[in-house]
């Protein structure tokens, strides 16, 4: 997996975000590709809207419990995902915040794209640039709605979309030629190459694209047939495995 990664211009690798493999998994394949290429790291797990507080922390401007308090970072950042960012410090990588704010998507859930058109010029600027375009049939948006039953509505389709263009937009606008980008991000924003992909192939279809995915199985013994094509690389955890939270 190692030898095809190296290759690439870009690799998103989705997880679980509970599982502790995966995230163990993300920062040994960050730290040996760290050995063969110039990185930039980038998740879905920061907000665009604290690029700021990232960076302050990176150069070592404010420490740990600063960056706690400023960032709105997940619940899970200190097992989770502290140690890719402490990795990019050490190693004076970039590390990029992809996400668009939550507020901002939850409004998209509430009232569609266009909600987002009154925000000022700054808020803009965390955002995709709008108009975002959208494709409702995407199997993976389709299969939302399905998973959602009655909760599933366009806009919470778009709400997903909103996410996913704006982590694509990110990680096009932050990444050198030459340079391998990793995004770490939930599995679904990546997986059968919708999501987050299908946004970036837009914005540049030359890039060299390869995905991996976590998936929970009982049996890890035979893949199940649900996950076929899923992504370039699939790890499959036994189920049973501890949880981070």
């Amino acid at each position: 997996m190692l030898k095809q990664l190296e290759k690439q211009d870009v690799i998103f690798f989705g997880e679980q975000h509970n599982n502790p493999i995966a995230h163990w998994l993300q920062f040994e394949v960050t730290r040996a590709l760290h050995t063969k290429r110039k990185l930039v790291l980038g998740a879905e797990m920061i907000e665009a809207d604290n690029q700021d507080e990232l960076d302050e922390y990176l150069k070592g401007a404010i420490d740990q419990k600063a960056f706690d308090t400023l960032a709105r970072l997940w619940k899970n950042h200190p097992t989770d995902y502290a140690p890719l960012v402490d990795f990019a410090k050490n190693n004076q990588l970039k590390f990029v915040a992809t996400n668009i704010p939550r507020r901002y998507a939850n409004q998209v859930y509430q009232k569609g794209f266009e909600t987002l058109d009154g925000l000022t010029e700054e808020e803009k600027s965390w955002i995709a640039p709008l108009p975002i375009a959208f494709d409702a049939s995407l199997p993976r948006y389709v299969n939302i709605l399905s998973m959602m039953g009655d909760h599933g509505t366009p806009n919470l389709v778009k709400s997903q979309a909103s996410k996913d263009a704006t982590m694509a937009h990110f990680i096009a606008e932050n990444h050198p030629k030459g340079e391998l980008f990793i995004h770490y991000n939930g599995a679904y924003h990546s997986d059968f190459f919708e999501g987050i992909v299908w946004y970036l192939n837009r914005l540049n279809p030359d890039n060299k694209i390869i995905t991996i995915s976590t998936v929970e199985q009982d049996d890890i013994s035979k893949l199940s047939k649900d996950h076929f094509g899923q992504a370039d690389f699939i790890i499959c955890v036994d189920s049973h495995m501890t949880k981070t939270y």
